[in-house]
């Protein structure tokens, strides 16, 4: 039996979260609101830790040297901002935080990369949602036409 806590965070899971792992290359593309605007931002980097990954509150860290500074990021893996995480890269790793890779820069910062399933992993399911509501939509039309067929009886 789940507990009262379980509950409530199991609500604001997201149904599908792709497979990260530290040592990846990933793409973030997460939402940003410009005053009514609102638009996707992509941040590409590696993933140097991942907290929490069963927890409603797991957490990313990626990081990317832009201009010749680092620069790193801690995305929250359930959050509605986060609109997709989409691994490019996968790198074969023995730890679970990749903390020295902030001092290392140039060929030393190279990962050997591992070959996977690129298609496999990025694959979105199908949403549930969307079948439940083509099913009560046409449930709906059903008594609609109903409905006119007994109205033009009527005049008849």
């Amino acid at each position: 039996m789940q507990s009262v806590i379980e509950k409530i965070q199991g609500k604001y899971k997201k149904a599908h979260i792709t497979d990260i792992r530290p040592g990846d290359t990933v793409k973030v593309h997460q939402k940003i609101r410009e005053g009514n605007k609102e638009r996707i931002q992509i941040f590409q980097g590696l993933v140097i830790r991942i907290t929490r990954k069963q927890s409603h509150t797991s957490r990313v860290t990626v990081r990317r040297v832009s201009g010749g500074v680092g620069v790193e990021k801690s995305f929250l893996l359930h959050s509605p901002l986060v609109a997709k995480i989409e691994v490019v890269k996968r790198s074969k790793v023995r730890r679970n935080y990749l903390s020295y890779m902030r001092d290392r820069t140039g060929k030393s910062a190279r990962l050997s990369g591992v070959a996977f399933d690129r298609e496999a992993i990025n694959a979105e399911p199908p949403e549930v949602e969307e079948v439940e509501e083509k099913t009560t939509s046409t449930a709906d039309e059903k008594p609609a036409e109903a409905e006119k067929e007994t109205t033009e009886v009527n005049d008849k």
